[in-house]
This record gives structure tokens, C-alpha cells and sequence, in this order.
């Protein structure tokens, strides 16, 4: 049975996030007040207005009072969650649900990470024993599978696909270079992507999504108050979520030229919020980028160009800024950076800034169109959980 979904019940009417990067003189406490702050100032709103609050977090801390202490907030219900590099998306989603079951009338939804000082370089803690069959790879090394999967499937040539991946991380550099919040803000040569050292398979540093700090929010009300905080509210169409069983690493039926998660929550966030031609419909996504291979192969799952044709929509830039469907126009991953738990909402971030025309003129794309799409994952190739948003401008 498919999820019912809230579409037009939410609205999204103020949002904060920090600069993502090397906040070695800045801590976990110092960025949740930031992004709070400017989310409360962005709806005008004070802190004693919020009822409940989410944060998302992979490793940088436990419990509500991860948020509460340094908020000092008055006895508030605060939850905290994580669904590993999807942890941001997993706070608005529950903020959201919260809203529109009635319990609450205003709440937040809050994501952190600090990852540098931390020593990770990826998912932070340790994993439980198992039965063996899991994948021991790293996740350089898991998604490297992409490449020669996709490349052997649909016959392109090695040196093709090496083009088709430094063109994607160009694009992502080239968008976070016009960002005052990324990570990385400098352009880079396609000459350089292409030369720059490997790390696991064909994949470079700059196949490489960035390791950061940040940290970003959201304030979440029932539509029908949205306008009273907002003359620009993001109605929230819909929210989907699916983890998977995890079979791939095993399965001799999986070719790693797909998510199957990613699939079916598109589906599900498409029939949510009544879209049919997502490539036509959606004016811009921000996309899980961890690896220039995931978000080529993301063009398919999402539905932006048919299978085996991504590469060419790539090459040809129908995702670039000024492209047919501009996707990761921040930067994404690749160039925002991707502190875990502050990822998803920094997504919606963009959303926020793009649909609202309140991007930095440089960046701002024109379109007509009213939606946006967000898309999370966590995880491997074969073994993830992914999440899809579609939000938009206008209700009905």
C-alpha cells in the first residue's frame, strides 16, 4: 500500500543554514545557534514560538539535549534522529508529519554535523557485529562501481565516461564557485578533475563529495497559517521515504546501474504530489551527489532523462545552471560540502532560496516552473535508504 502523503497540508515559511567547510573555531553549539537564528529571524518568529523540535545528526551528539543545551530552550519535546547521509531529510520529514497530524502547530527541523575535527571522513561511529555478508568496501570504493557498470550497460567508451564524470564535477564547481556558503568556491578545470589523483577506481579527489562542518533548519506550520509569517511560503507537496533490504552486495540480479530505493520513493513522492513528467514539471533539483558517478546515475532513477541517455543530457548540459533542468545549482555535495546530518536540509535550503527568487542574482535560475525536488540517500549502491521532496510555491 502506497503512502497517502500531506501534500499542501505543510508549508516551509523560514529557513537558516551556515556556510558549510572548516569550522575548526566554531563548534556543534556555535552552527545550531546560527542556523536557528536565521530561521527565526527568516519567519519572523521568536524561539518561544517553536513547540517541538528535530534535529538530525549522525555523530555529533546524542539526545535532544544535543540542541536543547545549547538553545537553551524551555522545556521543549526535542528528537533526535539519524538515517545515516539522509539524516537532514529525515528531520524535516518527521517536523513535517508532526504538523500535519495536529499535534503541534509550529516546529523545527534542525540538522548538524561537524566532521573535522571528528577525524571522519565519511559515516561516522562503528557498526554493529553482522552475519558477514555486508559489503566491506569503502564508500569511494562501493560507489567506483557505477562508473564501469554504467559505462559496460549502455556502451560508452572508458574515456567517454571519464569526460562524462569530470563534466559533472566541473558543473558542481562551477555552481558552488557563485555560492558564499559552499565549501569549495573556485572554479576548476575539466583538465585538472580529469588529472587529479584516484582514490578507488576510476574515481578521483574530485569525483569526491567534500568533508565539512554546517549545520541548517526549518520552520515548519499548517498552510493555512504559512502567510502569516511568509508573503513566500514553500508548500511542502510530498515526502517520501524507502529503505530497501539491503540485497545488493548479494544479489546476482542487481548490476549497480540503479538505486531501486531511489526508484521507488521518486515514485512515491511523484504520485504524492501529482507529478507525471517530472523532467518537464520540476524547475530545479538539488540531488545526493556523494559521487559524480551517483548523480549521473540519479538522472535515470528521478526520471530527468531515460535510461542509458543521462550521459548525454550531462554532456550536453541540460543540468547546468542555465540548463533545461538545473540540478545541484548550489553546488551540491561536490562543492557545498556534506557535513551528514545538515545535508538534507541544506538541500531544501536551495529549494528555499531558488523558488523564493532570492538566490544570489549570478546563480538565480528563470524558469516558470514551480516545484522543486530534493533527494537524499544513505548508504551504498544495492544497500541505501533514500528520500524524494517535491515542494512548491503555490498549493493545489
Amino acid at each position: 500500500m502506497a503512502s497517502h502523503g500531506i501534500k499542501d497540508q505543510v508549508a516551509i515559511v523560514g529557513m537558516g543554514c551556515t556556510a558549510f567547510g572548516e569550522h575548526w573555531d566554531r563548534s556543534v553549539d556555535d552552527m545550531l545557534v546560527d542556523a536557528c537564528q536565521e530561521a527565526y529571524a527568516s519567519a519572523g518568529v521568536q524561539q518561544e514560538d517553536i513547540d517541538a523540535f528535530w534535529l538530525g545528526t549522525m555523530g555529533s551528539g546524542v539526545s535532544g539535549l544535543t540542541l536543547s543545551r545549547p538553545l537553551q530552550l524551555g522545556y521543549k519535546p526535542v528528537t533526535r534522529l539519524e538515517n545515516m547521509c539522509a539524516t537532514g531529510s529525515e528531520a524535516i520529514r518527521n517536523a513535517c508529519y508532526a504538523v500535519a497530524s495536529g499535534a503541534f502547530d509550529m516546529v523545527m527541523a534542525v540538522g548538524v554535523e561537524k566532521l573535522k575535527d571528528s577525524g571522519f571522513s565519511g559515516l561516522t561511529g562503528s557498526r554493529p557485529p553482522s552475519d558477514g555478508t555486508e559489503s566491506t568496501l569503502t564508500a569511494p570504493a562501493s560507489f567506483s562501481l557505477l562508473a564501469p557498470a554504467y559505462a559496460n550497460k549502455y556502451g560508452v567508451e572508458d574515456d567517454v565516461m571519464k569526460d562524462v564524470l569530470t563534466r559533472i564535477a566541473w558543473k558542481n564547481h562551477k555552481n558552488g564557485a557563485l555560492n558564499p556558503r559552499a565549501q569549495f568556491r573556485k572554479e576548476v578545470a575539466k583538465e585538472t578533475i580529469a588529472g587529479s589523483p584516484l582514490v578507488a577506481g576510476p574515481l578521483g579527489i574530485f569525483d569526491c563529495s567534500g568533508v565539512s562542518d554546517g549545520s541548517a533548519a526549518a520552520i515548519i506550520v499548517r498552510a493555512e497559517d504559512a502567510y502569516k509569517y511568509t508573503d513566500k511560503p514553500l508548500f511542502v507537496k510530498a515526502l517520501a521515504f524507502t529503505a530497501g533490504p539491503a540485497a545488493g552486495p548479494i544479489d546476482s540480479t542487481y548490476d549497480y546501474t540503479s538505486f531501486r530505493e531511489v526508484v521507488a520513493s521518486a515514485e512515491d513522492a511523484y504520485t504524492q504530489a501529482g507529478v507525471t513528467n517530472p523532467r518537464e514539471e520540476i524547475a530545479m533539483a538539488e540531488v545526493h551527489d556523494c559521487f559524480t558517478p551517483t548523480e549521473l546515475v540519479l538522472m535515470e532513477d528521478l526520471g530527468f532523462a531515460d535510461r542509458g541517455m543521462a550521459w548525454k543530457e550531462a554532456m550536453n548540459g541540460t543540468f547546468d545552471l542555465d540548463g533545461d533542468l538545473p540540478v545541484n545549482p548550489d553546488g551540491g555535495l561536490k562543492s557545498f560540502g556534506h557535513p551528514i546530518g545538515a545535508s538534507g536540509l541544506r538541500m531544501m535550503f536551495e529549494c528555499w532560496l531558488q523558488l523564493r527568487n532570492e538566490a544570489p542574482p549570478e546563480r538565480q535560475i528563470e524558469t516558470d516552473r514551480k516545484l522543486g525536488l530534493t533527494h537524499n540517500l544513505g548508504g551504498a549502491p544495492g544497500a541505501c535508504v533514500s528520500f524524494v521532496s517535491v515542494v512548491g510555491t503555490e498549493k493545489g
